[in-house]
């Protein structure tokens, strides 16, 4: 009995809006209390109509009523509260800002349960009972609670649109069957969600079938990621196997050399000193001899000299022959210039070796080749942005714009001296590197000659006037020669003539690992020039050749 007086209590003492107890309690001219914050806030959204109502009773005020404080009820309150009296608690069925009000409550509006497509109305549970427990509201279709149920009555004829005019895909009602949409193609709305449930069940297992068949693909990519992770980690195993034991190798193969040098230096150095010390024996000997004779030589008596001479010894044999005095002595000059042809070798072997590695891990590719672009803007999805390298500029050479443009001049240009640079012929490379896929234009202007558009490996010839360092004459570059009346392209010296009008702009597309090169007329469509299908064994260069005086070409900015 307690606890229901109290709940009394506390529905008494609650703010009819923020339904918690009261706070500065204020009465409105028709009786209702509202905590003072509450109410003027709720007024304050009603100024701009111009009217101001009561939350409760819904009663009018075309004037801002001025509140009045209950002195007494706050008084209530505080006794209240010291007798344990708490905020109301909220109740779960009122609706609230986010949810669909029942048609039928008066005064607070509960939350709706279902809404009725016939009545178009929507029902809290308590008004909802008739709808379940009434056979005259059976045929009725309930469904989840929806604050769009006006839309579904006719503007013109104000009766709820039951039908569904397929001739102007617009749903209608009745009346409008028969006058404005008279020998249109109608159905009821019925069968015409029912025609439409069934697409949309088509499309769901379209789209269901997609995910499977998606799932399925991602599956294969995770698979594929891990095998390809699998095998170059085991590539990466192998190599640092393989190259430390060609290094032991190759250390084993020093020491041996070292240690038979050695062994030779050692053998000859004791044959050397061997006839160091018999030649220094004969050198002493001959000088005894000689000591000896000039004693002989200086004795005065003629009978002495005479009686002595005889007894003088031979001379013997001569240890330092004539052969050995004109034969240069054995070095190890020969063994250093094999060595260092082995070397040579090797370095070509790496060489070559190391392009073909390079060449077979770019070879590797676990998806398909996506198609090549069509249109310019397909292109543009791969622009890449193009400088020239002031270090490999021919000195008659000028560039400007941020070293994107390049013109041919009578007079040469101060460059310092640099390895990377053309020396006899009027080119530059671009400073980036391209790999991938890459797509970027030159505008070319020709004066007394042409501009060839190119692209290169690095290592083509910068020096002398040979064919190697001509684009297109060797195995390095290929080239697009645009004049002003004709393209030909250049590959290794074979010249292919190339038909179509000539364009200001030339489009060039490259998929490096694809092996395309592929250039391109750019005059509003994208116009196929030449296509070339290879295998890049290097990073390559874009260049520019400008034999014509006054002829210019520039990479362009594309994003």
């Amino acid at each position: 009995m307690a606890q229901q007086e109290n709940h009394l209590d506390r529905e008494r003492f609650s703010c009819w809006i923020c339904e918690d107890l009261l706070k500065d309690p204020v009465t409105t001219g028709c009786g209702h209390s509202y905590c003072k914050s509450c109410i003027n806030t709720h007024w304050d959204k009603e100024e701009e109509r111009g009217s101001y109502s009561c939350p409760q009773c819904r009663q009018t005020f075309t004037t801002r009523p001025v509140l009045e404080t209950s002195t007494m009820l706050a008084d209530s309150l505080e006794e209240l509260k010291k007798t344990g009296l708490q905020a109301a608690p909220a109740d779960h069925c009122s609706a609230g800002p986010e949810d669909v009000a029942c048609d039928v409550c008066t005064g607070r509006k509960l939350k709706a349960l279902k809404s009725c497509l016939n009545c178009l109305a929507s029902y809290c549970e308590k008004h909802l009972q008739p709808h379940l427990q009434s056979a005259a509201f059976k045929k009725h279709k309930l469904v989840e609670p929806s604050e769009k149920l006006q839309e579904n009555i006719c503007s013109r004829h104000d009766e709820v649109m039951k039908m569904f005019c397929r001739t102007d895909q617009q749903c209608i009602c009745s009346l409008c069957s028969v006058e404005e949409h008279k020998d249109h193609d109608t159905v009821s709305a019925a069968a015409e969600r029912t025609e439409r449930q069934r697409e949309l069940g088509l499309r769901r297992q379209t789209i269901q079938q997609r995910v499977q068949d998606t799932e399925k693909d991602v599956k294969l990519l995770q698979q594929e990621e891990e095998a390809l992770n699998g095998s170059a980690d085991k590539a990466v195993e192998d190599s640092e196997e393989i190259f430390p034991e060609l290094i032991r190798l190759l250390e084993k193969r020093s020491s041996d050399v070292e240690q038979q040098i050695r062994s030779q230096q050692e053998t000859e150095v004791s044959r050397v000193r061997e006839l160091q010390e018999r030649l220094e024996q004969e050198i002493n000997e001959l000088k005894r001899k000689d000591h000896e004779l000039k004693q002989l030589s200086d004795t005065e008596d003629h009978n002495q000299f005479i009686h002595n001479y005889p007894s003088l010894s031979p001379l013997s044999g001569s240890t330092h022959s004539s052969s050995f005095r004109i034969r240069p002595l054995r070095n190890f000059e020969d063994v250093t210039a094999a060595v260092s042809q082995v070397r040579g070798r090797l370095q070509d072997i790496l060489s070559e070796t190391e392009t073909q590695i390079l060449q077979i891990v770019s070879q590797v590719d676990v998806l398909l080749r996506q198609p090549e672009p069509e249109t310019r803007a397909d292109f543009l999805k791969y622009s890449q942005e193009i400088t020239m390298d002031r270090n490999t500029t021919f000195k008659h050479l000028l560039l400007s714009e941020g070293n994107r443009k390049v013109r041919h001049m009578r007079k040469g240009q101060y460059y310092s001296n640099h390895p990377d640079r053309f020396i006899y012929k009027p080119k530059v490379l671009s400073r980036e590197s391209l790999t991938g896929r890459c797509y970027w234009e030159v505008k070319v202007k020709v004066g007394v000659g042409g501009v060839d558009v190119a692209v290169t490996y690095k290592n083509i010839t910068r020096a002398g006037g040979s064919d190697e360092c001509i684009f297109g004459f060797n195995d390095k570059s290929w080239s697009l020669s645009c004049d002003r009346n004709s393209y030909c392209f250049y590959y290794n010296r074979i010249k292919t003539p190339v038909s179509g009008p000539v364009s200001s702009r030339v489009g060039v597309y490259l998929d490096h690992s694809a092996g395309v090169l592929s250039f391109y007329r750019v005059s509003g469509t994208m116009t196929l020039l030449h296509r070339v299908q290879t295998t890049f064994t290097q990073p390559l260069y874009a260049g520019v050749w400008v034999y014509g005086y006054e002829s210019t070409a520039e990479f362009c900015k594309l994003k």
